[in-house]
């Protein structure tokens, strides 16, 4: 799964890289440490050139309240499951990262927490499906991201990660049809994302500083060399 991500580019680096325009209510703001139920920045297929904020739980059409939804979705089944079929038929969208994290389960003892990144990408795109959920009196846009198998960098950490794309393929997932995005969601390459531990500060989604993703104080930059312990 992916439970936990950061976008943390100045704006002006952030819209180059995405020929898009920050839309959002309130402007862009820095974040070290989002948690389900947050906004993402997401640039959505109906809406390419802007860069807007979508709460993080896609919220089905049938719940009677909103509430935190779905955060992530089988890459796999997703067309098949009546949450998210027809967000898959027609409504991608990218999720924009600077890095995402994902906890270590260690012979049953505490979780170590890691951040994943790409050392060449201050920001990427992850992929992911949107809706917006209608009320009685609100209208709350929505997004769930897309996971798939680990890659051989993520396997020692967790048996999922999310859709994480290359930049060439970005506009290629927003404008194909399903069948062609079914085709991009695939474990990104081990050697183009880097990952070391951090500190459980993380762990407390009220932790939202730079502090968050300093490495622990032993050098450990790839995880060639990790495994279980």
């Amino acid at each position: 799964m992916c439970g936990r991500t950061s976008l943390f580019v100045p704006q002006d680096d952030l819209e180059d890289r995405f020929d898009a325009t920050v839309v959002t209510d309130g402007g862009y703001r820095p974040r070290y440490n989002i948690a389900p139920g947050d906004p993402l920045e997401v640039i959505t297929n109906q809406s390419t050139d802007a860069i807007d904020q979508y709460h993080w739980g896609l919220i089905p059409e049938w719940a009677d309240e909103p509430e935190e939804g779905f955060i992530n979705a089988r890459s796999e089944t997703a067309a098949e499951k009546r949450a998210f079929a027809d967000a898959w038929e027609s409504r991608p969208c990218l999720v924009l990262s600077s890095g995402f994290y994902e906890w270590q389960q260690r012979n049953g003892g505490p979780k170590q927490p890691y951040r994943i990144y790409r050392e060449d990408d201050p920001a990427f795109a992850i992929v992911g499906l949107w809706e917006t959920w209608t009320g009685d009196d609100e209208d709350v846009a929505c997004v769930t991201i897309l996971t798939t198998e680990p890659n051989d960098l993520m396997a020692p950490i967790h048996d999922r990660m999310p859709v994480v794309l290359p930049a060439d393929a970005e506009d290629q997932w927003l404008t194909a049809d399903s069948d062609e995005r079914a085709e991009l969601c695939r474990p990104y390459p081990a050697a183009d994302l880097d990952a070391y531990e951090i500190s459980t500060q993380v762990n407390n989604p009220g932790n939202d500083e730079a502090t968050v993703i300093e490495p622990l104080g032993h050098d450990q930059s790839g995880l060639g060399e990790f495994g279980p312990s």
